[in-house]
Formats: structure tokens, sequence, C-alpha cells
């Protein structure tokens, strides 16, 4: 079967946290039979970015960001038996949702795929022209990146025939243990973006831990906080390529994760940042939220912090032994129930069900 998916990025990382998740889950699918082109446009410097070169599993297309380079790789849906748009591509995002409706054929599956379902149902809460809300009705599902039970009740109130939560997950082919590297000597490391929405749960969870603990080193990387102030005991990298993550997050005492605003509001909601520190046996404290147990399991296979304090009091009373005995069995939880090959067997079922010969003899 052939998937036509329209993305942000699958070969740039670069301001896309979603790029493992794509290639996580697109490798797995490849490899149970299914032919997959990914389209997505040459936009916001990822190309000049790129952290991995076209991958054998999936033919990549990169388009201009320009109305003309939209329906160039639109005219192709209709060679696709499965046709995925996800949301935060960034340019052209309406027109993409509504062309896959266009253009894909009758007897095709069309799918929105939402890797940030609490925005979107917040923006779809205050619109009723919302190009999602105006497209439910000709989509067959729509599958997102987390959320668990709430928002699927708030995708279904809004008419969806089915929408399926696909959590991220680890790729143990590309996130697992490796040699610790001095660059990235901390005590606690964090990694992400500097967006509207985490800011303030950054200065909460990650900065207020290290003015706690002075004494302390606290590692931060990724895009966009060199200009914000920070305790003279935290050192910025920078944008963390994803042939990096591994040293980073093997070589701290601990690292941590912090939720953006809406994904901590709905919960089930676990960043790809998770699976990564997890596949890395890395000691991982993580703000709390809804569902954390669905994933791992609290005090054994993570640390679960209230707030900036609880973060300094876990840091603080780490031992090297109690760091290394949480990691390794996170690592051992998401090779067992959380992988991408378990994330793929699900996606599989779904569209195979929905696939059934009498609909494609149509």
């Amino acid at each position: 079967m052939k998937i036509a998916f329209y993305g942000s990025s699958l070969l740039s990382s670069y301001w896309n946290g979603a790029a493992t998740y794509y290639r996580g889950l697109l490798r797995d699918l490849a490899g149970r039979g299914y032919q997959i082109t990914f389209y997505e446009p040459d936009a916001f410097d990822r190309q000049q970015h790129r952290d991995i070169d076209p991958p054998e599993w999936a033919r990549s297309v990169v388009y201009d960001a320009t109305p003309e380079g939209l329906r160039s790789v639109l005219e192709e849906a209709r060679a696709a038996d499965i046709v995925v748009k996800a949301n935060g591509v960034g340019v052209f995002d309406t027109e993409l949702l509504e062309g896959i409706v266009a253009h894909s054929r009758a007897d095709a599956l069309r799918i929105f795929w939402d890797v940030d379902a609490a925005a979107t149902l917040e923006e779809m809460r205050a619109d009723e022209s919302h190009v999602v809300r105006r497209t439910l009705p000709e989509l067959d599902m729509v599958l997102t990146y987390g959320g668990g039970p709430p928002v699927v009740s708030a995708y279904e109130g809004f008419g969806a025939r089915r929408c399926v939560p696909i959590y991220n997950a680890l790729d143990p082919t590309t996130h697992h243990p490796t040699e610790a590297d001095p660059a990235f000597a901390a005590d606690l490391a964090f990694l992400g973006n500097r967006l509207p929405d985490r800011e303030a749960r950054v200065e909460e969870f990650f900065l207020r831990a290290a003015t706690a603990l002075p004494e302390r080193r606290f590692l931060i990387g990724g895009n966009g906080w060199d200009s914000k102030p920070m305790p003279d005991n935290v050192r910025h990298l920078g944008h963390v390529y994803t042939h990096q993550h591994n040293a980073f997050n093997c070589t701290p005492l601990a690292v941590l994760n912090v939720a953006r605003d809406s994904m901590a509001d709905v919960g089930f909601s676990p960043a790809t940042r998770v699976f990564e520190a997890a596949g890395a046996a890395a000691c991982l404290i993580t703000d709390a939220w809804e569902g954390i147990e669905q994933f791992l399991a609290p005090d054994s296979e993570v640390l679960v912090a209230r707030d900036g304090q609880d973060v300094a009091d876990h840091v603080a009373g780490l031992t090297p032994e109690r760091a290394r005995a949480t990691g390794e069995a996170a690592l051992k939880r998401v090779l067992a129930e959380h992988t991408y090959s378990h994330r793929g067997e699900q996606v599989d079922a779904l569209w195979r069900t929905l696939l059934q010969p009498e609909r494609s003899a149509a």
C-alpha cells in the first residue's frame, strides 16, 4: 500500500520536534510493506540544518514553499492508498488539508495526524470555520501524538469518525545507551526549544532548581535560549542535533522533561524526549502530568516533580547508583512496551481494518 504523508520535515529536527516521531513510525511501517512518500516544504531553514539524509525506507520530496510547489505535490496524492496530513507543517496548512480531500481517490484513506492535539482543539473551539472542523466529515480517521481519553472525546464531539492516540515511543536503532561525552557533563540537563507555552514551565522546573542549587551544574540545549537570562551555573548549548541526543542523555546525572502548557493540561502526552531519554537508560525527572503511569512507573522508572523545588530535591538527593538503576528500569520498560514497533503494529492494524477488500475494489 502506498502512503502520501504531508508533514513538517522528515529530514530535519530543526525547530521540528516531531522529526523523531515521524522517523520511528514511518521506518517501522516501511518494514511492514508500506511504500511511503514524505512531502515537506523547503521552509524555516530546515533544509540547511538536515540531520539525516533521505532514508532508504521512504521517498523524500522537498517542495518549494510556493503555491506552485504545493500544487505539484498535491497532484501526487491521487496515487496513494493512504493520504496523511499532519498538522504543524507551518506553510499552507489549510490548503494541504483541503487538498488531500480534493485530490485523493474516493477509495483512499484520508487521515489527519495531529501532533499537537491540545492546541488544535483549542483553536477549533474558538473558530467554527476552522479548517479541521470543516474537514472532519471528509476524513476517515484522526490520529494524535497523544492526549488520551480527553482528546479522543473532544475530537469525537466535533464529529470525527474515529480518533486514536498513537503515542510517542522509542526507536532503539537510533536512541540507545552510549559513551558519556564531557561536552554534556552536568548534574541536570534539559533539551527543548524555547516556545511561548513552555517557557514559564522551564523557568519553574529548570531555572528555579538551578537557582536553588548554585553548587550544581545545569545544562540547557535547544533553540531560542541564548537571549534568556539564566543563573551562572547554567550552560547553554544551542541546537543539539539528533545524532548527539544519546550522549546528551547518557552523560548527565539526570535529564529533565518539561511538558508544554497544553500537553501538561490535557495529560497522556509524553514527549519524544521521554522515550529518547529512557532509551538511553538516562535517569529522567519529569514534571507531573496525568497519565505518566501508563508509560513509566513513578519512583522506580521515572522521578516525578510537582514544581522546581521537587526537581532540586531530586537532584540533591540523587546518587549515581540510584540514577543508574532508575535509567535501567526505564529502558527495560520502554523496550517491552513502548517502541515504534509497538506503535507501527497498532497503526497497521487500524489501517488494514479500514482498508477492507471491498473498499479497495470500489
